[in-house]
């Protein structure tokens, strides 16, 4: 865990959320901990994922937890989930 934050660095990626459990559930189930990492675009994300540094670390964490790996696009500065709502409608028909 000490090494992580260095292989993160030159990708721009910050914690958002490390290991933290859910304080609440209101809906559904949650079985364990959260990690967000945020970075400054999807192919920094990748670039960081592929890295020799990061690749090392992979076996470190496999041996001691288990998990998902998800890369996903964000939402831009300024999203609007209304455009996103009336889109979906008209793509519908």
């Amino acid at each position: 865990m000490e090494r992580v934050q260095a292989t993160l660095d030159p990708y721009g990626g910050r914690f958002l959320v490390h290991g933290a459990p859910a304080r609440e559930v209101p809906e559904g189930t949650w079985p364990g901990a959260l990690v967000i990492i945020a970075f400054p675009a999807y192919e920094h994300a990748r670039a960081w994922y592929a890295s020799e540094p990061y690749q090392a670390l992979i076996p470190l964490r496999t041996r001691h937890m288990t998990g998902d790996v998800l890369l996903i696009d964000g939402v831009p500065e300024g999203y609007d989930p209304a455009a996103t709502a009336a889109a979906l409608r008209a793509a519908a028909g």
